[in-house]
């Protein structure tokens, strides 16, 4: 993960949090859709469960130009997932939808560029959390 990248995700990221409700949304229906099996996992009502998701994000985004301050959170996450039974594999899902989501809420803003960052930032934490969850032989799958 460069600095230009962690720039681009952050700039990204920045016009998406004044649609974040909308946005959280989009990922949810996105992630349904594409794995319907996981929405048996979410037993909290569905606004305070998009809230969450957005203030994570919010976290993890602004933290990304110092990965070390966000890594103690991301691992206590990866590990309350383990709980509510996510798979490592089905971080692959999230990640498409999320990606998915950045693509149709960003419109035009939606480059290349900002599409490889995305997917660098989500696989480099996905990667670590999957580590912490599931031991280092998961995450190498």
């Amino acid at each position: 993960m460069t600095p230009d990248q962690v720039k681009l995700v952050q700039r990204s990221f920045a016009k998406v949090a004044p649609i974040a409700d909308e946005a959280a949304a989009a990922f949810y229906d996105r992630l349904f859709e594409i794995a319907p099996e996981v929405r048996r996992m979410f037993h909290t009502p569905m606004k305070d469960q998009r809230n969450k998701l957005m203030a994570t994000l919010s976290t993890v985004v602004a933290g990304l130009g110092n990965l070390e301050t966000i890594l103690p959170v991301a691992s206590a996450l990866a590990r309350r997932h383990v709980g509510y039974g996510v798979k490592a594999e089905q971080y692959k899902l999230v990640g498409a939808a999320l990606l998915w989501t950045l693509e149709h809420k960003l419109g035009d803003s939606w480059t290349s560029d900002t599409a490889a960052a995305w997917s660098v930032v989500y696989g480099t934490l996905s990667q670590f959390m999957i580590s912490e969850a599931y031991g280092a032989s998961q995450a190498a799958e």
